[in-house]
């Protein structure tokens, strides 16, 4: 596909399984770089990563042969496995079936950067679970609370 020229940049949100086992802190550079890598190796260009123990923001484009459910299925699964691995602490470690996935104009990138940047002083005033309510509402997308 050498004269084929795709940019989509989407910013991509995924939880770990309800009630499930937090990433530690000490962990969530380490565990950001491993799902930056596999985003990279697929084809995708990391923009930014970064998230909570329990939740993780990814900007990224898309790799232009990959669809969007299927790079993110890629991302979940390695990432969850690698996981697994890396402490006893983990073995019941999984991520939530869904996510969310938004849109990015190349505009609003910078934005985006600082947002992901500062997830730490923002869940100090806002909850995960209403955060991504924020975001559906935003890009006004319907919703059943008892799937979130």
């Amino acid at each position: 596909m050498a004269n084929t020229y795709v940019k989509n940049i989407v910013h991509i949100v995924f939880h770990i399984k309800s009630m499930g086992t937090p990433i530690l802190t000490a962990d969530l550079d380490h565990v950001h770089k491993y799902i930056g890598g596999i985003a990279k190796n697929t084809g995708g260009a990391l923009i930014e990563i970064g998230g909570m123990p329990d939740h993780v923001h990814l900007l990224t484009s898309l790799p232009k042969t990959m669809s969007l459910s299927d790079f993110v299925k890629t991302i979940k699964a390695n990432s969850s496995r690698w996981i697994k691995e890396l402490n006893p602490y983990y073995s019941s470690f999984s991520w939530q079936d869904g996510y969310g996935a938004f849109s990015v104009s190349a505009s609003v990138v910078p934005k985006v950067v600082k947002y992901i940047r500062n997830q730490a002083v923002h869940h100090k005033q806002q909850t995960a679970m209403d955060e991504y309510k924020a975001f559906l509402n935003a890009y006004g997308i319907e919703y059943d609370e008892k799937y979130l």
